[in-house]
C-alpha cells in the first residue's frame, strides 16, 4: 500500500484532512470513527479539529492507546483528549474510553482483565476505523507498540483488537502499563495518518520506511499492503 507524504504540514492542514475523511465516511455510511493518540504533539491539531464544521454527533472517538492510570491523572490520554479535542463543536462526538475504574495493583492477570473489559467497551465502535491518527517516538514506537517491551510481541502478532504493553523494562507491576490497539487492528483502518515533526524523528521515519523490522514498530505500519498511510511532515 502506498505511503503518501505531505510536507510542510501544519496542525490546521492535518485537521482539515481528518475532517474531510470523517465527512466522507458520514456521507458513505452515516457515521464515522476516529482513533487518536495522546501526548503533547497532537494538541494543536486537536484544537483545530474540534472547530471543523461536520456532523460531530455522528462521529465516535476512541483512543489509539491509553496509559493504565486514573482518568484525572496527568498522564491520562482520556483526560487530554477530553480537554483538547472534545470541546466546542466536537463536544457532540461520542467518546469510548477504554476504562473508568482501575485497580490499585497491576499484574498480568489484572491487565488481561482490563483488555477484556476494554474490548467490551469498544465493541459498539463502527468497524473498521475510518481514521487513526498516529504519532511516533524516537525509538520508532507508535501507539503503545514499544520495541522489546513486555506484551509487545503479542501486540504485533494477535488478531485481537486490543493488547497490553508495559514500556518500562521493569517486571510487572510497573508504572504506566498501557492498553493499545494492536497492529492487526491498526492495519484494518481505512486510513492511517502519521504526523512527524523535527529532524530527529524525520530521520527515524526515513530509516523505518526502508523495510519492515519488528525492532522498529512504525516500520510495520509503513511497510504493509493493507491500509493506506498518509504521512504529514512538519
Amino acid at each position: 500500500m502506498a505511503v503518501t507524504e505531505h510536507t510542510g504540514a501544519t496542525p490546521a492542514a492535518i485537521a482539515a484532512h481528518v475532517a474531510d475523511a470523517l465527512r466522507a465516511a458520514i456521507a458513505a455510511r452515516g457515521q464515522a470513527s476516529l482513533a487518536v493518540s495522546g501526548g503533547k504533539s497532537p494538541i494543536p491539531m486537536f484544537e483545530a479539529l474540534r472547530e471543523q464544521d461536520l456532523d460531530w454527533a455522528k462521529v465516535t472517538v476512541v483512543l489509539v492507546d491509553e496509559r493504565v492510570v486514573p482518568r484525572d491523572h496527568e498522564a491520562s490520554n482520556t483526560a487530554l483528549v477530553t480537554r483538547h479535542l472534545l470541546q466546542g463543536r466536537a463536544a457532540q462526538a461520542r467518546f469510548l474510553p477504554f476504562f473508568r475504574e482501575l485497580a490499585t495493583v497491576f499484574n498480568a492477570e489484572v491487565l488481561d482483565a482490563l483488555v477484556r473489559d476494554a474490548s467490551e467497551r469498544i465493541a459498539p465502535l463502527p468497524w473498521p476505523l475510518d481514521v487513526a491518527v498516529l504519532g511516533m517516538g524516537e525509538d520508532a514506537h507508535t501507539a503503545s507498540l514499544f520495541p522489546g517491551a513486555p506484551g509487545y510481541a503479542r501486540a504485533i502478532a494477535t488478531d485481537d483488537r486490543l493488547a497490553w504493553v508495559v514500556p518500562e523494562q521493569a517486571p510487572i507491576p510497573a508504572p504506566h502499563a498501557r492498553l493499545s490497539f494492536t497492529l492487526h487492528a491498526l492495519l484494518q483502518t481505512r486510513e492511517l495518518l502519521l504526523s512527524i515533526g523535527g529532524a530527529s524523528k524525520l530521520a527515524v521515519y526515513r530509516r523505518a520506511a526502508e523495510k519492515a523490522d519488528p525492532t522498529q514498530p512504525i516500520s510495520l505500519v509503513l511497510n504493509q499492503t493493507q491500509a493506506p498511510v498518509s504521512v504529514w511532515i512538519g
